[in-house]
């Protein structure tokens, strides 16, 4: 077999069957495969496209191109969830502790922030002590005494997909669906989740910029776990203005915990009482979405989904306390206010304008390895649909660098439109794939 006729088949619009796929996969991540034949492969994929079972075959290959997670020794389903990127979302942070406090393990590998916002990692390193860095055997051990492990991506874990993505990023190829949907699923798969819950977000905030563009690649996903034997829901959501109000590590931190107490914007909290409920769902503990938002409701009511938060900062070598005093968190040397300049009702607030007027502020990172400012961030005081007055604080600006705040405020201020007539509050989620599956 080689690399040459693997690239013309699919030049030439033919499907590879899964002997070919795994040939190619194993190749490349041995270096037999140089990159420049790769890359070759990788146009032909973006040009042509994939069939369902080639894109299943591929991602499984690439799952299997390092470590697979056995999770069967944990006793239950595990389940887990995946957002493709967003400002603001830090749903994770509660969503996991919740579904986890109903009796449900919750097994996730998060990775950094690259682009508009730090990641989920990046997010919980905010708090002094946290450990994310969790061997496989750290990862198991955790998962089964407290239900509940978010770990850093493993290296051994799907090292074809991080090669790949690497020479995808510099050929034009990033924006394959095919190649974005394996790439996705080929580490959730090795990850050893039963259930997945994915977050596929669309708008300005987001790598989806229509609507038609997330649910063509929901749609490859829910298939994907179809085929491979998981069960998948995929959730498409609004990412044209940030979720909920605060943007940067530490504040989103807060927020997440203030949504466990029960407290927080109406956006996120119905965002995590539904992303909670489908995993509920998917992992049989009820059997309709709203037996699954009240049973999420109940255990913030009951505190059980904070028990569950502390357990999971503690077990990760976290400084549990400051779950009890939110103060402790980095906070930044100066926090400026920026106001409304008319009276109206707000019609945007531009969430790729906020994100990256965030890395700017040093909240998230320009390239890999840029160190990130756990203290700054944003906190957006109008959303869509609200109705402002002249001189209202419509942004919180939490900055260590003065100079940076000017450059960010043009930003800023350019991400909110204010328009005189009254303007609707947008849906907070566009439809849901693979619910019926």
């Amino acid at each position: 077999m080689r690399a040459v006729d693997l690239i013309i088949k699919k030049r030439d619009k033919l499907p590879l069957t899964a002997e070919e796929l795994e040939f190619l996969i194993r190749s490349y991540t041995d270096g037999v495969i140089p990159d420049y034949q790769m890359a070759a492969w990788a146009m032909a994929v973006r040009l042509n496209g994939m069939d369902p079972q080639e894109i299943t075959d591929l991602t499984l290959s690439m799952a299997h191109s390092g470590d697979m997670l056995n999770l069967k020794d944990i006793g239950s389903l595990v389940v887990d969830k995946h957002s493709t990127g967003g400002v603001g979302d830090k749903t994770t942070l509660t969503v996991a502790p919740i579904v986890a406090a109903c009796g449900l393990p919750v097994g996730k590998m998060s990775g950094r922030g690259l682009g508009f916002s730090g990641g989920t990692i990046d997010k919980l390193e905010s708090i002094p002590g946290f450990h994310a860095d969790l061997s496989t055997a750290e990862f198991l051990d955790q998962l089964k005494q407290y239900g509940i492990v978010i770990s850093g991506q493993s290296a051994d874990l799907a090292p074809a997909d991080g090669k790949l993505y690497a020479l995808r990023d510099v050929t034009g190829t990033v924006d394959s669906i095919p190649l974005i949907a394996s790439s996705i699923m080929s580490k959730k798969i090795a990850s050893g989740a039963d259930a997945i819950v994915l977050d596929v977000k669309t708008g300005r905030g987001a790598f989806m910029k229509t609507l038609a563009q997330a649910e063509a690649l929901a749609d490859v996903m829910v298939s994907i776990g179809r085929l491979s034997k998981r069960r998948v829901i995929a959730v498409l959501s609004p990412m044209d203005q940030p979720l909920g109000f605060a943007v940067g590590n530490a504040l989103e931190v807060k927020e997440a915990v203030e949504m466990l107490r029960g407290r927080g914007p109406e956006d996120y909290r119905y965002h995590c009482l539904h992303l909670a409920a489908y995993m509920l769902l998917l992992g049989n503990k009820v059997t309709t979405v709203d037996e699954g938002i009240v049973l999420a409701e109940k255990a913030i009511r009951n505190g059980s989904g904070m028990a569950k938060f502390r357990e999971l900062i503690q077990a990760q070598g976290g400084d549990v306390r400051v779950v009890d005093d939110l103060e402790s968190l980095p906070k930044a040397g100066q926090v400026f206010q920026i106001e409304a300049e008319q009276t109206g009702w707000v019609s945007a607030v531009d969430a790729k304008e906020i994100g990256e007027s965030s890395v700017i502020l040093g909240a998230g990172r320009v390239k890999k390895g840029d160190p990130i400012d756990p203290a700054v961030g944003i906190m957006v005081k109008a959303k869509i649909g609200d109705k402002v007055e002249k001189g209202q604080v419509v942004f919180e600006v939490h900055v260590n660098n003065e100079a940076r705040y000017h450059e960010a405020m043009v930003k800023i201020k350019k991400a909110l439109i204010i328009s005189q007539r009254p303007v609707e509050v947008p849906p907070y989620f566009l439809g849901v794939v693979g619910l019926d599956k």
